[in-house]
């Protein structure tokens, strides 16, 4: 819900448009990027040992999902109730309640049992041929959900369907996505994470490929709408709980703010390339096909990941002066 709730109190005090791009584009934006999954899952992938981490990554990227779902109508009411600018003014109060609950999420972590820098840490990652395969799994990923959550109530009104659906679908993305998440992070505890993460790729292209081959229909949107849901966010737990394994904890907001990084650079393109490519042929069928096909493509990627804690020439040369 903080997504949304960061932009209270200089939005409410606006009064040009300017101060509008400033405050809602540039503030809410440092402020997104500030208190983001990097940050957050990384504070709590620190906080829990192997055996519990991707359980307790997916109970917190459900805070987030659970908010997503939640924040629309609780706004709406609170600008029904009052009006939008002491509504902003409430959003903004919220967070500061989170700036005060921030801390809990500091203190003790668990050892490292490595001396290992920063910039020792990142040059590590990126020779590492799996980490490089995540960072391309989570891009495709940033590319179909951010088409499919911007374009899809305008693919349902070009096939003449009701103007609600789109809405519907949207919110029914989002309340699976609630379940999707904790789910994959307590499963992902338990079995190999790459394994879930290729099942979810596999089920979201199908769910695509049979959503756009079927005739179109109230029933076929919601049930793939479900689908997706379920799939939607399952990632994230996954993909970080696995670079806690390889890497450790200690820097993970670093690695998975690259990973992160790169979901937003497919974020933007597939919500780009996805008007662009209706303003070009007229439809959006190149578009899911090319969702379709970058789902298969992840799956594959994630396949040869090897999941096994990494043994650094920094782990190793401190295991040998310990047992000199």
């Amino acid at each position: 819900m903080n997504n949304l709730f960061r932009q209270g109190l200089c939005a409410s005090a606006v009064s040009s448009a300017l101060g509008l791009v400033l405050g809602l584009g540039v503030l809410v934006g440092i402020g997104l990027s500030a208190t983001t999954y990097a940050v957050v899952l990384g504070a709590v992938g620190r906080k829990f040992p192997p055996e519990r981490r991707t359980s307790a990554l997916g109970i917190a990227s459900l805070g987030g999902s659970l908010g997503i779902f939640l924040s629309v109508p609780v706004t709406l009411s609170l600008i029904d109730s009052v009006n939008w600018s002491l509504a902003f003014v409430s959003l903004g109060l919220v967070a500061v309640t989170i700036c005060l609950l921030a801390p809990m999420l500091s203190g003790r972590t668990e050892a490292q049992g490595t001396e290992q820098s920063l910039t020792e840490a990142l040059f590590e990652a990126l020779r590492h041929k799996g980490f490089v395969l995540l960072v391309l799994g989570f891009f495709v990923c940033g590319f179909q959900l951010a088409f499919i959550g911007t374009h899809l109530p305008a693919y349902l009104l070009d096939r003449n369907l009701g103007a609600w659906l789109g809405g519907a679908a949207l919110a029914t993305i989002g309340a699976t996505n609630i379940a999707g998440t904790f789910i994959c992070g307590v499963v992902g505890d338990h079995i190999s994470k790459k394994k879930i993460l290729v099942g979810l790729y596999l089920a979201r292209a199908a769910a695509v490929a049979t959503f756009v081959l079927l005739p179109p229909s109230d029933v076929s949107t919601l049930l793939f709408a479900a689908v997706m849901g379920f799939t939607w966010l399952g990632t994230v737990p996954l993909t970080t709980g696995i670079v806690a394994q390889v890497f450790g904890p200690r820097y993970l907001a670093t690695l998975i703010g690259i990973v992160f990084f790169m979901h937003q650079i497919g974020s933007f393109l597939g919500a780009w390339l996805g008007g662009l490519v209706f303003e070009q042929t007229g439809n959006y069928d190149i578009m899911w096909w090319c969702v379709v096909l970058a789902g298969i493509m992840a799956a594959f990627l994630h396949l040869p990941i090897d999941e096994q804690p990494l043994t650094s020439k920094f782990s190793r040369i401190q295991g040998a002066v310990s047992s000199a």
